[in-house]
């Protein structure tokens, strides 16, 4: 008994832990920087280290932890082959390369989960704007919600075809989907798990205000604040884990983002590779992450 209590005494002392960024966020942004007193306290060291940073051992992490690695959505190849070179990865490669093209919704909608109702337009396809109200155009490769933008197609249809086009232009896929206008009243609901098991949600304001102006953001500024889901929420959100190719517990975390309709909830994304897990907006959440990536360790 006591040499089992020493070895694992053993392996949390000596246990070192990269949480993944990128070089436009070298110490982590401001939530996730809580992890590294988080992960102290379970006596694994941890360290911000870019993921395309020259010259990194990750051979010599006992886990590397994808964090902040924001900027890989136009250099996508990039960063899957990096995820896959990586020997200990959190979340794994197979899943960062399944969630990180939006196609993945595809699948969650055969396999009957309620998704935003989404047009896919191929690089060369033709689009032409069909009825009226407003609309969001995206490319299937994104995040924080850069790239991204809402159109009015009573007036601004001439812009939601410029911004379909120049999405072409550069050979990416292109989704277009309803702007649900339950984001400016009820907000998103995003849903948090941490091996699998419900850790925490929070709500997500309005982000689109209009088109899309081209800038050098590396993601959006976002409303946030702490929320308690609804019943439907948390049933559909087990749902979605339940339709995942990997089983729930195979994921260090989950993101379920959701909106209200008038039918239910639906999901607007589910994020596995790189997601805010807004640590600063429930009290815990941080040293529940932590002592998961431990138990990993321990485990390894």
């Amino acid at each position: 008994m006591n040499q089992d209590r020493s070895f694992v005494n053993a392996t949390r002392a000596a246990a070192r832990v990269a949480l993944v960024t990128c070089a436009d966020l070298p110490e982590l942004d401001d939530d996730d920087r809580a992890l590294i007193p988080a992960l102290a306290a379970q006596g694994v060291t941890a360290e911000p280290v870019a993921w395309d940073a020259p010259g990194v051992d990750w051979a010599a992490y006992d886990l590397a932890v994808v964090r902040n690695t924001w900027d890989y959505a136009k250099r996508r190849a990039e960063f899957v082959t990096w995820a896959r070179s990586v020997p200990r990865l959190a979340n794994p490669a197979k899943v960062i390369e399944w969630n990180t093209d939006k196609r993945y919704l595809r699948e969650l909608a055969a396999a009957g989960i309620p998704i935003v109702p989404t047009t896919w337009v191929e690089p060369g396809d033709a689009f032409v704007p069909e009825g009226s109200g407003e609309i969001v155009i995206k490319p299937a490769v994104s995040a924080g919600s850069i790239d991204t933008g809402r159109y009015d197609l009573a007036t601004q249809a001439g812009l939601a075809v410029a911004q379909v086009r120049a999405l072409q232009a550069a050979g990416r896929l292109v989704m277009i989907q309803p702007y649900l206008d339950a984001v400016d009243t009820a907000g998103e609901t995003a849903l948090l798990y941490v091996d699998g098991a419900f850790s925490h949600a929070i709500r997500k304001g309005a982000i689109l205000t209009g088109p899309y102006v081209e800038g050098d953001l590396l993601y959006q500024n976002e409303d946030i604040s702490a929320r308690t889901p609804s019943a439907a929420e948390r049933t559909l959100g087990d749902r979605v884990l339940d339709a995942l190719p990997v089983p729930p517990g195979d994921l260090l975390y989950t993101r379920v983002d959701l909106l209200p309709t008038p039918d239910g909830p639906v999901v607007i994304e589910v994020e596995l590779a790189e997601p805010s897990l807004f640590f600063g907006h429930a009290e815990g959440s941080a040293e529940r992450f932590a002592a998961a990536v431990r138990r990993r360790v321990a485990l390894r």
